[in-house]
């Protein structure tokens, strides 16, 4: 047999062979190749919003009005919008854009400022605006690289690219927001980026941005990241009740100061939402602040003392609010109140 057969022969064998073994060698699936950091923003910036609100609030001079800026993800398509809880929680009046530059206002439906998360929802859905998947943050480890979508400083749909430093479990990192577990990352995080998506390299979701660790003022690496699932159950699966209010715990000494009925503690409110539950209902705000001890503390306001019959003491917080997520829409609820030395009992409905 000649040399030139003798090829043909090892030919006829391999071709033979991958016939044999169904062809594996034709049907091998190509190499996926991971997506690119500018891959990614197109694919998610369609889904970030730019949510601008406006508010009051109270100072020693009196009442002030103010405006804050943020930023936002669509999770889904009848118009939800996932935020931080500090952006949007007592607020008056919210706006929200989407890219393109289309405005459409908002309302909060749910709110856990104790995970520094809010949940708006849209009068409509901009026909541009796309609804990014939500993915399972149990999946995200140390090491992995993420890109985060906001308003630094209002400037809309700036890009930042880091990597998940840390992962800290609830109640370890801020006592004043026991309810967050959150992803420590590397990613660049100003003022405006609060309440914006950190994404996977998927184009997923994977949390919401709170706030960063600064001692300049400006980003320094220790940027926190409320975990998406953090978010989908205590906005979507459970949805906490939103109150519209913002306030103080009173200690014992505060609470004696201001001649609360004995072995009593309250809440002081400081600013009502317009149109919230706690709006709704009638509770009032205070109309100034005063330093009393080295502590700025609003007063002239109501004081609530207790809510569905627990005392608003500080170590009954969470089961007032326990309480208030098992209700229904459109279930009544009763707040007990002193406002101007007199105890009043307000009653409102769930929205």
């Amino acid at each position: 047999m000649n040399e030139q057969a003798s090829r043909l022969r090892m030919v006829g064998w391999l071709v033979l062979a991958v016939a044999m073994g169904g062809g594996a060698l034709a049907t091998s699936p190509p190499t996926v190749e991971a997506q690119t950091v500018r891959e990614v923003f197109d694919k998610v910036k369609s889904s970030v919003a730019v949510i601008r609100a406006r508010g009051r609030d109270v100072t020693a001079s009196g009442g002030t009005s103010f405006s804050e800026t943020g930023s936002g993800v669509l999770v889904s398509s009848d118009g939800k919008v996932m935020t931080a809880a500090h952006v949007v929680h007592t607020m008056d009046e919210i706006n929200v854009e989407f890219l393109g530059g289309e405005t459409v206002a908002a309302r909060v439906v749910a709110s856990e400022p104790a995970a520094d998360l809010s949940l708006l929802q849209l009068e409509r859905v901009p026909p541009g605006a796309k609804v990014s998947p939500m993915a399972d943050s149990n999946a995200v480890h140390v090491g992995d690289q993420v890109i985060i979508v906001g308003a630094p400083y209002g400037l809309s749909y700036s890009l930042s690219v880091g990597y998940i430093s840390a992962r800290w479990p609830p109640n370890t990192v801020y006592k004043t927001m026991p309810l967050a577990e959150f992803f420590q990352t590397d990613a660049t995080i100003n003022t405006g980026n609060s309440g914006g998506p950190m994404f996977n390299m998927k184009g997923e979701v994977v949390g919401i941005v709170s706030h960063n660790i600064s001692k300049s003022g400006g980003s320094e690496g220790l940027g926190f990241v409320v975990t998406m699932n953090t978010a989908k159950q205590l906005l979507l699966e459970r949805r906490s009740f939103w109150s519209g209010l913002e306030g103080l715990i009173l200690s014992n000494q505060l609470a004696d100061l201001l001649n609360l009925p004995p072995k009593t503690s309250g809440y002081i409110v400081k600013t009502v939402a317009k149109d919230s539950p706690g709006d709704q209902i009638g509770l009032r705000g205070s109309n100034m602040l005063v330093n009393i001890g080295g502590q700025e503390v609003p007063l002239g306001g109501d004081i609530i003392l207790s809510v569905e019959g627990i005392s608003a003491a500080a170590p009954n917080l969470p089961k007032i609010r326990e309480a208030m997520n098992r209700l229904a829409p459109g279930a009544p609820f009763k707040v007990t109140i002193l406002r101007a030395g007199q105890v009043l009992e307000l009653t409102g409905k769930v929205p």
